[in-house]
């Protein structure tokens, strides 16, 4: 395993700045940035982004010099590439990060962004109350029998739904609370990639996506679940929420969300 870095070459923010990458392992990535100290905010899904002035350091504490376009040659054949688009933010890639989903291995990819996934199958809508004066900002989860813990409400698409109107009606039996579609705004999606040869279900072998939206209400209405498979939904304060879901791989995302909005 090897840690890898190419010259400061690519412009950004008034300064030159250099990729590092581990040809075969996000944890040996990881474990070098910690030990030199590039900080997480500075991962893009399939390297840390490095200041022209700490190249210098990243070669002393070990890793190995090469040419950009060798760089993006051992990143593509590692298979650790993380794809992604204009103005999209990686948040946490988890193999088999949706085990009590689906048996079949994968890999969960948590993506950041503002563009919709039209082709979705299935999509979640997280909820926040607020920006009231004085209000104590809260979020809806729910507890399904069909899902273990608590979660955002979503679920899959209806036959003729798009990816938004499948949204608002799971809220809708969920939770109680009715949103028009233009009240949803796109945060991001969970890719989920399963191998050919695996039994993908409840997804087909591939790439899946799951789209995340996100809406704010003014006030904690009471939530009245329509379905029998939801046990219950309930308001949470962030620190609350973290502590019935924090854990799952999901959760950056919210915490991306709730941080900016």
């Amino acid at each position: 395993m090897t840690v890898l870095v190419d010259p400061p070459m690519w412009p950004a923010h008034g300064r030159l700045w250099s990729h590092v990458i581990s040809d075969t392992s996000l944890e040996e990535l990881h474990a070098f940035a910690r030990r030199v100290g590039i900080p997480q905010r500075s991962f893009e899904g399939d390297h840390y982004d490095l200041p022209e002035e700490r190249y210098a350091e990243a070669l002393a504490a070990g890793a190995r010099p090469v040419a950009g376009t060798e760089l993006a040659r051992i990143l593509q054949d590692s298979g650790l590439r993380f794809p992604k688009r204009k103005g999209e933010r990686p948040l946490a890639r988890v193999r088999d990060g949706l085990a009590a989903a689906t048996d079949a291995p994968h890999v969960l990819d948590v993506v950041a962004s503002p563009h919709e996934r039209h082709t979705a199958g299935a999509a979640v809508v997280l909820v926040r109350t607020g920006p009231a004066a004085g209000a104590r900002l809260q979020m809806a989860l729910v507890r399904s029998a069909a899902r273990s813990g608590w979660a955002p409400p979503g679920g899959k698409r209806e036959p003729g739904e798009s990816v938004r109107e499948g949204a608002v009606r799971e809220l809708a039996e969920e939770t109680g609370l009715v949103l028009g579609v233009e009240a949803l705004r796109p945060v991001g999606y969970e890719r989920i990639t399963v191998p050919a040869g695996a039994d993908p279900a409840p997804f087909r072998t591939g790439v899946n996506h799951l789209q995340v939206f996100a809406a704010v209400v003014p006030e904690p209405v009471p939530l009245r679940p329509g379905l029998d498979d939801v046990v219950e939904a309930a308001w949470f304060s962030r620190t609350q929420a973290f502590r019935v879901a924090g854990p799952q791989p999901w959760w950056p995302l919210v915490d991306w969300w709730w941080e900016r909005h």
